[in-house]
């Protein structure tokens, strides 16, 4: 009887409206000043938080990535079309190892930033500075 019970409880706990807490996941679009080849933006976030940068691009064009600050800061760039989580990156860097290539495609890029596991489980607060260069 106690199997059948159990059995019970995780298919109403599976089944259920189970509130959890989702990570905060910030949107912020890159504008380059008139006649300018790069931005620098600043931003901070803690834990499983994460902000994705967007700017647009065009094939043969070279973007470089840097990234300062905390050392908890890393982040993968994604190609136009591709989406973290649901895509492979194109490539990734962190504070000290900057990213930079040859863009394969026209449209829009994704930059996100985000921590390590282990530091976002203890609930790090991470401060940076982020440069996109593109010529």
């Amino acid at each position: 009887m106690k199997p059948m019970f159990l059995l019970s409880l995780m298919v109403a706990c599976a089944a259920g409206n189970f509130a959890f807490a989702q990570d905060n996941i910030s949107k912020v679009p890159v504008q380059f000043a008139k006649g300018a080849s790069s931005a620098q933006l600043k931003g901070q976030f803690s834990g499983y938080d994460s902000v994705r940068y967007s700017l647009g691009a065009k094939a043969g064009q070279s973007m470089t990535v840097r990234i300062k600050g905390s050392t908890n800061a890393n982040f993968n760039v994604f190609a136009p079309g591709d989406q973290p989580g649901a895509s492979a990156a194109l490539g990734s860097g962190s504070v000290g190892s900057d990213w930079s290539t040859a863009l394969p495609a026209s449209g829009q890029y994704t930059v996100e930033v985000y921590q390590m596991r282990a530091s976002a489980r203890r609930g790090a607060k991470v401060a940076y500075s982020i440069e996109f260069e593109v010529k």
